[in-house]
């Protein structure tokens, strides 16, 4: 992660409600439980100097880990455009993991690879928007490995840092790193230093990624049933 870029992230973000931090109304996820916090990176897609701006920080990632891929594969939906961006940038190919296979006509998983529907053991960087628990990340890297991708490295914008999503990826053999532009902890030191926050809402959100899940019922806020 570069610190530049992830405060001119955390700024961007801030500034244009891709990142909304409320600790003291919270949002309710489509899980229905109360969270501190919203996340839509959807909203940097309107403004052509934020997706330039992610691109740059995905190849400063690329130049920090030497790792030069041949494919770059981006997660159905959130993830595409921002891949397209990066493989234009890097004039190099470009594909889309499913979070499904079709139901009709090839039932292909993976758009974007020639009719053999392979990677042909070539290098493959998967680009997410968010990586929260870490799940849909794991299952698209097992996706590109069985289509014959070598996926060292998941890039993404911004990640909660949750325990769960560091497990999913230890998990997986062979193995791949999850790397960030922006973090959650980075965030909320933005937040607190440009006055966003006080330090006691700072505090409210470091406690909810101790135990998202059970945070809103701890504050007051339980789960809504749908």
């Amino acid at each position: 992660m570069s610190e530049d870029y992830a405060a001119l992230l955390a700024r961007k973000a801030l500034e244009n409600g891709a990142i909304r931090l409320s600790p003291d109304k919270p949002f309710t996820w489509a899980s229905g439980y109360r969270m501190p916090i919203y996340n839509d990176n959807r909203q940097f897609l309107g403004d052509w100097q934020s997706r330039a701006m992610i691109a740059d920080a995905f190849c400063d990632l690329l130049r920090k880990t030497g790792y030069d891929p041949v494919h770059v594969a981006g997660t159905s939906t959130a993830g595409i455009p921002h891949a397209t961006t990066l493989a234009d940038r890097l004039h190099k190919s470009l594909s889309y993991v499913r979070s499904a296979s079709k139901d009709h006509g090839l039932h292909q998983k993976i758009e974007g690879l020639d009719a053999s529907g392979s990677y042909h053991h070539q290098t493959v960087l998967l680009i997410e928007d968010l990586i929260s628990t870490g799940g849909s990340s794991v299952d698209a890297v097992k996706s590109i490995v069985q289509a014959d991708g070598v996926c060292s490295y998941c890039f993404a914008i911004f990640t909660y840092g949750l325990s769960q999503s560091a497990e999913a990826f230890a998990a997986l053999e062979p193995a791949c790193t999850q790397m960030t532009i922006l973090d959650y902890d980075t965030l909320l030191r933005y937040a607190e230093k440009t006055g966003y926050l006080s330090r006691q809402q700072v505090d409210v959100l470091a406690s909810w990624r101790e135990d998202p899940f059970g945070w809103g019922e701890a504050h007051g806020w339980p789960k809504e049933v749908k």
